[in-house]
């Protein structure tokens, strides 16, 4: 499980013409999935996610976490982040997870990560062609992939 988090003044997801997701303060989460998850995938990038501590203190230090601050998340598939670009010039998405799999994962995600972060958690539209805005704050972004947890 591969996950791209940044921090976000506001963020929104919107598939075709209408804004079906919109958070303010928060982190908008860019989460793509492979074959082979397990329970432990899901709840250290849960962990993760939430407990980063990548927000401010009054200080100005990056000091407190999305729990913290109370922020909102705003959850968007994308498959993409498995891209393979080792060859050539088209990127391979073989290690990326089918549908029928990917699906129930991102579905499995987005319950559990409502379940651990008592915020509002919004999502984009699996599959659908979306355009995703935001006002990153900082900015603030930072790659997180469960099978390199050292990276």
């Amino acid at each position: 499980m591969r996950a791209i988090i940044q921090r976000v003044k506001r963020a929104s997801v919107t598939v075709e013409e209408q804004v079906i997701g919109n958070i303010n303060q928060g982190l908008l989460v860019l989460i793509g999935f492979e074959a082979e998850e397990n329970q432990d995938d899901f709840d250290w990038m849960i962990k993760k996610i939430t407990q980063l501590r990548i927000f401010n203190d009054a200080e100005g230090v990056m000091n407190l976490s999305l729990l913290d601050i109370k922020g909102e998340l705003l959850v968007v598939s994308q498959f993409t982040l498995h891209a393979n670009s080792k060859k050539g010039n088209r990127p391979s998405y073989i290690r990326a997870a089918k549908p029928d799999v990917a699906i129930p994962y991102y579905e499995k995600f987005v319950q559990e990560i409502q379940q651990s972060a008592p915020t509002k958690v919004q999502t984009g539209e699996f599959g659908a062609d979306m355009q995703v805005s935001l006002l990153n704050d900082g900015p603030v972004t930072i790659i997180l992939d469960s099978k390199q947890k050292d990276f």
